[in-house]
């Protein structure tokens, strides 16, 4: 392989990483902070949605992702301005292309918040939206999204479950 290419590939490599190693920061994040010290903002996205009321427009929790991307655009100012730091700039492309398909899937499919789907039910994003649904009803595992960890014996139930969240309020 010519030296250019292998060049060209490593930012691929890093945006890569990026992309793959949001998923377990995610999880964590999800857990950790938003469960926890942030579930004062997190709650709304959590609270029951009011009759006739098929999505809502923005909630509060809505401010995690403009924190996140926040440190994204701190990342790439920093890897396009300050040298040695270059790397920042196909890793801050690999975060911001986990974020764009955590909205896609969370945000336009599994809650129906953009309306990019329709009615339409995708087999693939089904088993996302299940696990999604098992993590509104208990408040708890799983965490992620794009690769949602579900214990075995909670698979069947939420697969039987309909096919949106279900919106039911947290206890904590």
């Amino acid at each position: 392989m010519p030296t250019g290419s292998v060049r060209a590939m490593h930012p691929l490599l890093v945006a890569a990483v990026g992309f793959v190693a949001m998923e377990p920061i995610t999880a964590l994040t999800h857990r950790f902070v938003m469960h926890g010290i942030g579930l004062v903002l997190h709650r709304s996205h959590h609270r029951p949605v009011r009759p006739g009321e098929s999505t809502r427009r923005w909630e509060a929790n809505d401010a995690f992702p403009v924190m996140f991307a926040a440190v994204v655009m701190i990342g790439l100012a920093i890897g396009f301005n300050v040298d040695g730091w270059s790397f920042l700039v196909p890793l801050g492309c690999g975060i911001t292309a986990y974020g764009l398909a955590y909205a896609v899937v969370h945000d336009a499919y599994v809650h129906r918040r953009v309306p990019l789907f329709g009615g339409r039910t995708l087999p693939v994003l089904e088993r996302l939206a299940a696990a999604h649904r098992m993590h509104h009803r208990h408040a708890g595992a799983p965490f992620g999204m794009l690769l949602p960890v579900l214990a075995r014996q909670d698979r069947p139930t939420a697969s039987r479950q309909g096919s949106r969240p279900s919106h039911e309020p947290l206890d904590a």
